[in-house]
């Protein structure tokens, strides 16, 4: 193995999730809450514009980082939703948005650059950055500030070195929501600091409750657009997971860089895939809302749900469809069976091996003692399993007791 590799292994989401596959296949029930994946369909007008893509025998390659008429779509969405104007040179296409990631990562990186991360982050963000050389600055935000980064950290945090900011709203796995005005204070930090670029995760943009406007930072502070790459892809809003179908908007130079990166690994992305994706983005939008609904009466449950749990508390997330639990109320817990909670790791494998509910430690996410939620199953299915939680923490006996 590459000393690269040496400190990176395989996805620990990934791992609890097949932990959780492997115990469902022996005949356990398992609630499985660690992995963020919408349980809809992909639409049917989705679905059969794939299907007739293959019919009209559109399997070859496509451009290296996108069909022309995907990229036409892309730029539409983005003027539409976001206003935010590209040019088709400044659009790229590849198998997923963690594909984006990685390339513009590969193209900009050299040994030793800095990445600003808040904590909590997505796992992959780490990972990626020291897979391309890179060196992850983490900018801690606490729930107190709602899970957001304040100017203040930011400037901080800025050296240098630092060539990137990451930036993921709604977030994963927080359900944190940067507004326009929290975008443009950090924005202000980021006009001072020319050497600085945003790579601002918009993966979630559909999925904002309670009358909260979804905002991207390009749009906000136009002054830093040309060091930004907007990153956007079909997976969560539309449930189109497995069509690996990620794309951005951002500066023609970084998109020219960003190919030669995907030329030299995967070449351009499944044809049939990117059929899909433009109907997605050109074909009826409705049905996005009442899914916005069913996830935000989801949300509205497991908070519900975990007000009975005893030294568990929930701040309510703004976005996506996660909820990242504070369980420092059950750390020094124990019970005869299983033992002392050290840690909230340990209480993940308490759920899991005693309740048969799979959830993910906050340590994975940068963040303790917190595990994330993905509340992105059949509400039935959530019930049960947020009633086996509450069951959990009431079984423990509590340091105070």
């Amino acid at each position: 193995m590459a000393d690269r590799l040496k400190a990176i292994a395989i996805s620990e989401i990934l791992q609890i999730s097949a932990s959780a596959k492997r115990r469902k296949a022996m005949g356990r029930r398992v609630f499985d809450l660690s992995v963020g994946e919408p349980d809809f369909d992909t639409p049917e007008n989705i679905k059969r514009a794939g299907v007739a893509a293959i019919e009209n025998g559109e399997t070859k390659y496509t451009a290296l980082d996108g069909d022309p008429r995907l990229k036409s779509a892309i730029r539409d969405k983005f003027a539409r939703e976001n206003h935010l104007g590209f040019l088709a040179e400044e659009i790229t296409v590849s198998a997923g948005a963690k594909q984006i990631l990685y390339n513009a990562l590969a193209a900009t990186l050299n040994s030793g650059d800095e990445v600003i991360v808040p904590t909590p982050f997505w796992t992959s963000y780490l990972d990626i950055v020291a897979i391309c050389g890179g060196k992850t600055v983490c900018a801690s935000t606490t729930e107190n500030h709602g899970f957001l980064l304040t100017p203040e950290d930011l400037e901080s945090a800025v050296t240098p070195r630092t060539r990137w900011l990451i930036l993921n709203s709604p977030s994963n796995p927080s359900g944190a929501v940067y507004g326009p005005e929290q975008l443009r204070a950090l924005g202000e930090v980021l006009i001072r600091h020319p050497h600085v670029w945003v790579l601002s995760d918009d993966i979630y943009e559909h999925i904002v409750y309670d009358g909260i406007p979804f905002a991207s930072i390009a749009a906000v502070v136009p002054e830093i657009r040309n060091r930004t790459l907007t990153v956007n892809g079909v997976s969560k809003a539309y449930a189109m997971t497995g069509w690996r179908i990620g794309y951005a908007g951002g500066p023609s130079p970084l998109i020219r860089a960003m190919a030669v990166v995907q030329s030299q690994t995967t070449s351009c992305p499944s044809s049939v895939s990117q059929a899909a994706a433009v109907e997605a983005l050109n074909g009826p939008q409705d049905y996005l809302r009442n899914r916005l609904l069913s996830f935000k009466a989801r949300r509205d449950l497991l908070l519900e749900k975990l007000r009975l749990a005893p030294g568990i508390s929930c701040r309510k997330p703004e976005g996506a469809f996660y909820a990242y639990v504070n369980c420092s109320g059950v750390i020094g817990a124990s019970t005869p069976e299983w033992g002392a909670i050290n840690s909230d790791a340990d209480f993940c494998r308490y759920l899991l091996d005693n309740y048969g509910v799979a959830v993910v430690p906050g340590s994975v996410f940068g963040l303790s003692p917190y595990f994330r939620i993905s509340y992105a199953i059949a509400e039935e299915d959530l019930r049960d399993a947020c009633d086996l939680i509450v069951r959990a923490a009431s079984d423990l006996r509590l340091p105070n007791d």
